[in-house]
């Protein structure tokens, strides 16, 4: 039957209830038990016959003759009820069979028994509507081939689907693993502005907006690190913040325009305490959610447990693809990046290009958890060079089947050199590099009264999850993910 014409069905049912006295979406509602609560306590509720008011949709329909069997869904599971027309009455099983619909909320009252199969049932003594639906639900949503209609439509694919349901509950259980990890260990967390007048922290696309009301142009942050950084200096030593950042970028199964991140800096730790510190918070993290200490994903199987090994970003090179990073200069290595269809813009410097490469022909090289450390100073004006070779950083990333989970480094806290990369960046900008991060006069300023040394830590919730999960795009793992116009 055409949508069109189940909709005016299900309106005329709508309107037939409300002549009969009955508000279709009524202000309260009454339950005694959830289904979760009702299976679990079974037992003493067969024994004692007392009255169990129930509240969820209608998911299935039986009819039997003078009987009707249904199955109610609310957010804890599934049970099922029997409406009996000796009962319930002849009128008011008339009414529940010919105005009662899948799909519809409702409220059930009655007493559980077991069936001839020996199931758990609800014996209905009256049904109320709560809300009646006027379109209905999908007959074949699972499987469903137009995997945008799913997400365009995320509310039917939770309510079809339980593994999505699934990979939504682990996402919440990662948030909330990586919150009693860094509160234990004495962080604070922390809200920080998301409209920024620079956007900074990362060298990224922002979004630009406008505040009428001080007739300013403003940005959605790309990252809240110089703000947390700020907070450093003001003297709170262990600081986090899980939240959305924004980045006007393009689009693709690991990216996504907006995204959750956990970002988080300690004060008197440096890079290499931090990947040991890591090490803790993701076994934490996949403990908590029943993936430790072997992942699977896909037909791989992933060794989580630690310690990770370590390799430098220059020895990735020589070690998969024979290059010698060190010994090429920024147009010898941009001739490299041309053989894995590579085009190395002129406002790209040495260690962009490089970047590149890493990102297409190495990192899926790396499928056991895996630290990737002293990426080239250039792509990280926020990161501490290293002491004894200033053309690296005293930084990371963790790799794990080939996706980026973390970026971290030991903090740069020098005003004058901060000022100096800043301004480089402000010249690659004005070359063409839509990705280079601003001059932030009031971050030199804020590091012009101290901050003291540190480590910083960035992973994003969208990808973690995915891995965790078995999924293939972050449009899986995110509730509402950004889609294109129909």
């Amino acid at each position: 039957m055409p949508l069109d014409d189940i909709r005016k069905i299900h309106i005329a049912k709508k309107e037939s209830l409300e002549r009969k006295g009955q508000n279709a979406y009524p202000i309260s509602a009454k339950r005694t038990h959830t289904c979760e609560e009702t299976v679990r306590d079974v037992e003493s509720l067969l024994a004692s016959e007392k009255e169990v008011i129930l509240c969820g949709r209608i998911m299935a329909l039986r009819e039997h003759g003078g009987s009707t069997f249904a199955h109610i869904a609310d957010g804890t599971g599934k049970f099922q009820i029997y409406a009996k027309k000796d009962s319930l009455g002849e009128a008011a099983y008339k009414e529940f069979l010919e105005l009662f619909d899948i799909g519809d909320i409702v409220q059930a009252r009655g007493v559980i028994f077991r069936t001839r199969r020996g199931e758990a049932t609800l014996e209905v003594a009256d049904v109320k509507m709560l809300s009646k639906s006027i379109l209905p639900l999908p007959e074949k949503w699972h499987g469903l081939k137009d995997t945008e209609e799913r997400y365009r439509k995320r509310y039917i694919d939770l309510l079809m689907n339980e593994e999505v349901r699934e990979i939504f509950e682990i996402r919440s259980k990662i948030v909330k693993a990586t919150r009693e990890f860094l509160d234990s260990n004495g962080f604070l967390e922390v809200e920080t502005s998301i409209l920024q007048q620079i956007p900074g922290g990362a060298s990224a696309k922002p979004f630009k907006t406008h505040l009428n009301a001080l007739g300013m142009d403003l940005y959605l942050r790309v990252a809240p690190e110089l703000d947390l950084k700020k907070l450093l200096v003001g003297g709170i030593e262990r600081v986090y913040e899980i939240g959305r950042s924004f980045r006007n970028e393009g689009m693709d199964h690991s990216h996504n325009p907006e995204f959750t991140s956990l970002e988080f800096y300690c004060a008197y730790m440096d890079y290499k305490e931090l990947m040991k510190f890591s090490e803790k918070l993701f076994e934490h993290i996949f403990r908590a959610v029943g993936k430790y200490p072997v992942l699977k994903y896909d037909d791989t199987e992933i060794n989580l447990s630690g310690p990770w090994p370590r390799i430098e970003f220059a020895a990735l090179f020589e070690k998969y693809l024979n290059i010698k990073y060190d010994d090429l200069n920024r147009d010898s290595l941009a001739k490299e990046a041309e053989k894995f269809g590579i085009k190395s813009e002129r406002h790209l410097n040495k260690g962009q290009i490089g970047d590149l490469i890493y990102k297409k022909a190495l990192r899926q090289k790396l499928v056991e958890p895996t630290f990737v450390i002293h990426h080239p100073a250039e792509l990280a004006p926020l990161a501490k060079p290293l002491p004894d070779n200033p053309k690296y950083d005293a930084r990371f990333q963790l790799i794990v089947n080939g996706w980026e989970l973390v970026n971290a480094f030991s903090e740069l806290n020098d005003p004058f050199l901060q000022r100096e990369l800043f301004e480089a960046q402000e010249k690659q900008l004005r070359a063409g590099d839509e990705e280079a991060q601003r001059l932030d006069e009031s971050f030199v300023e804020a590091l012009e009264y101290g901050m003291p040394p540190a480590a910083g830590f960035a992973f994003g919730v969208d990808r973690l999850t995915a891995l965790l999960t078995n999924s293939h795009s972050l449009r899986e793992v995110i509730l509402f993910p950004t889609m294109r116009p129909r």
